[in-house]
C-alpha cells in the first residue's frame, strides 16, 4: 500500500472482480486481482446484458469492444412445443432498454482489455482462502496481502464470505438449466425470426434460444432436478428432440459438453465486514430468469468504486453509503428473479417483462449519470 495512493486486493477475476478493479484504477487507486485458475478466461456459455449493464461497460471503457461481435435481438418470443407463438416482446428505446446477448468469453475479453488499459494487476494461480476485516486478503500458503479495501468477488461459494462468518441465506430451487454454445444454422427456427430470443416451453421442459453473434447460438435447456434423464450430461438429444421436434437440427449439433446447474440465490445481512466488501455472486447471486445477474454485479462493482473513492480516507463510510444506495434495487431484482424461478413465470409463453421486472434494466447506474450511448 502507498500512503498517497489507496490500494485494493480483489479475490476473483470474474465480471464483478474485473469491474471493481477497473473502476478503482480509473479513480487513482491501485488494484491487484487474484485468480485461482492459471488462465484469465470466462466459464460458461452465453449471457444477457441490458441497458444498465451497457452503461457500466461504457464507463469502464469496454462498451465498443463488447458491441462489436455481440447480438441485439429485435424481440423476445414465447412459443409452445408446437412452435405456436404465444407472446412477443420488443426491446429497444421504446422499452427503455436494449437486450444484448453475447458469449461470456466475448464479454470477458472486452472487460479484460479495459482492465489492462486501466492498469489493473493480475496474479494467476493465486487461490484466496480467507480475508480479515482489518483489510487483508489471505492466499493459499498463508500469505497476507494488505489493502485499504478488500473485495470478495469469488463467486457463489466465496471463500472470502465464508471466512468472515457472514450469515448466508442460501436458497436452492428444484429447477435448473444446461447451458451450451452451438453454431447457428440458416433454418434453425422455422416460422419465426431467427434473430429473436425465443423461449420454447412444454409442461416439463423449456428451451431458451439465444443468438449471441452471427455464428454462435446460446442454448439453455431447463428441466426439474428430479428429471435425471433431461438433466443428464452428455445431453440426451432424443429426449429434447422428442419434445421439440422442430429444434432437432440444433440439438444434433450439441457435443458432449455442458453442465446442469440448479437455480439458487445467496442473500446476506450485509455486503461488507470492516474493510472487506462482497460483490457479485458472492453477495447477491440470483437465478438467470431476468438475465440480470451480471448486470447487478457490474452496477454494484462500479458503485463500490465510486462510493469508497468519494469517501476519501473513510473507507467504512464509503461502504455504508454504497450498500444504502445500491442494495434496494438489487434486493428487488433478486426477489423477482427468485419468484420467477419458483413459479416458472413466463415459461408458458406469456410475458414476464412488466415494469417491476424491467426496473434494473432501465436503471441509470451510479457512475454513469453523464454517459450517452
Amino acid at each position: 500500500m502507498s500512503a498517497n495512493r489507496p490500494h485494493a486486493e480483489i479475490a476473483g477475476a470474474g465480471f464483478a472482480g474485473l469491474a471493481a478493479a477497473t473502476a478503482l484504477c480509473q479513480r487513482g487507486w491501485s488494484a491487484r486481482v487474484h485468480e485461482a485458475n492459471p488462465d484469465l478466461r470466462a466459464f460458461g456459455a452465453g449471457i444477457f446484458i441490458w441497458e444498465n449493464g451497457l452503461r457500466v461497460l461504457k464507463a469502464l471503457g469496454a462498451y465498443e469492444d463488447v458491441m462489436t461481435g455481440s447480438h441485439q435481438a429485435p424481440g423476445y418470443e414465447g412459443r409452445n412445443h408446437h412452435n405456436e407463438r404465444i407472446s412477443l416482446e420488443v426491446f429497444g428505446p421504446q422499452r427503455g432498454s436494449r437486450m444484448v446477448t453475447m458469449t461470456r468469453q466475448h464479454l470477458y475479453s472486452a472487460m479484460l482489455l479495459a482492465a489492462e488499459r486501466a492498469g489493473v494487476e493480475f496474479v494467476t494461480s493465486s487461490k484466496v482462502v480467507s480475508a480479515r476485516p482489518e483489510g487483508e486478503l489471505v492466499t493459499a500458503g498463508g500469505r497476507a496481502w494488505r489493502a485499504d479495501l478488500v473485495v470478495g468477488a469469488d463467486g457463489v461459494k466465496s471463500n472470502v464470505r465464508q471466512s468472515l462468518g457472514v450469515m448466508t441465506k442460501r436458497t436452492k430451487y428444484n429447477y435448473g438449466v444446461i447451458r451450451l454454445l452451438v453454431s447457428r444454422g440458416k433454418n434453425d427456427t422455422p416460422r419465426t425470426n431467427p434473430d429473436n430470443v425465443i423461449n420454447y416451453y412444454s409442461p416439463d421442459h423449456r428451451v431458451l434460444y439465444v443468438p449471441c453473434s452471427a455464428s454462435e447460438l446460446y442454448l439453455a435447456l431447463a428441466a426439474r432436478d428430479r428429471d435425471k434423464a433431461s438433466t443428464a450430461i452428455p445431453v440426451r438429444k432424443d429426449i429434447w428432440s422428442g419434445t421439440f421436434l422442430f429444434l432437432a437440427p440444433i440439438f444434433e449439433r450439441i457435443g458432449d459438453e455442458g453442465r446442469y446447474d440448479t437455480y439458487e440465490t445467496n442473500k446476506l445481512p450485509s455486503w461488507s465486514v470492516g474493510r472487506v466488501a462482497l460483490v457479485g455472486d458472492s453477495a447477491h447471486s440470483m437465478p438467470p430468469t431476468l438475465g440480470q445477474g451480471a448486470g447487478c454485479a457490474l452496477m454494484n462493482a462500479l458503485s463500490l468504486a465510486v462510493s469508497v473513492h468519494a469517501a476519501g480516507d473513510d473507507v467504512l463510510a464509503g461502504l455504508r453509503a454504497w450498500q444504502q444506495q445500491e442494495r434496494p434495487l438489487t434486493d428487488h431484482t433478486q426477489s423477482i428473479a427468485s419468484r420467477y424461478a419458483e413459479t416458472r413465470a413466463g415459461s408458458e409463453g406469456g410475458s414476464k417483462w412488466d415494469a417491476a421486472a424491467m426496473l434494473a434494466a432501465r436503471h441509470v447506474p451510479t457512475g454513469t449519470e453523464d454517459i450517452l450511448l
